[in-house]
């Protein structure tokens, strides 16, 4: 069971908690992150979900994502979730999201990272990842196109490789 913080849309904890997989209260938001990890070529550590998922099985994501559960900072639960899903242990401490993307109950904060990761060294969770693999900014828009990646904006794929290298709005 995990349990999750309640936010204002402000981004503000109410001080209520909330069970996965329960219906969201009007008004009530929760925290959500993702990390694209992307090697010195340029490409994106990308991970197929186990066929027994139940949102999204066996198709294609970014390199890691999930709920912040209660008491964590975006910086805890993304930590987190590198080291649950693939073994990685990165420190977020004083690292901001790249971005973040809101969506109609919550928040998405995005990190991107830019890591030489060896693949064989990675410690998959059985129950959310079947395996990974690298794959350029062609390679995921025809996945997309072909199905066989979850279907982000392909516009939203296309900005996180552009923004790899740097924070903000500006092309410094």
């Amino acid at each position: 069971m995990e349990l999750w913080d309640v936010y204002n849309s402000d981004r503000t904890k109410t001080g209520k908690t909330m069970v996965k997989g329960e219906q969201f209260e009007n008004g009530a938001y929760h925290l959500v992150v993702h990390a694209c990890i992307f090697n010195s070529k340029g490409e994106m550590l990308i991970q197929q979900r186990q066929p027994f998922k139940a949102g999204w099985p066996n198709m294609w994501d970014i390199t890691v994502g999930g709920s912040a559960l209660s008491g964590e900072t975006s910086q805890d639960a993304i930590e987190r979730e590198l080291f649950e899903e693939l073994g990685l242990k990165i420190s977020f401490k004083n690292v901001q999201p790249s971005l973040t993307v809101n969506f109609d109950v919550g928040f998405d904060d995005v990190y991107l990272i830019e890591k030489d990761v060896d693949l064989n060294s990675l410690v998959l969770q059985y129950e959310e990842v079947k395996q990974v693999k690298w794959a350029t900014l062609e390679e995921i828009i025809s996945a997309i196109d072909d199905s066989t990646f979850i279907p982000y904006y392909k516009s939203l794929i296309r900005l996180y490789f552009e923004m790899r290298h740097q924070y903000g709005c500006h092309n410094n």
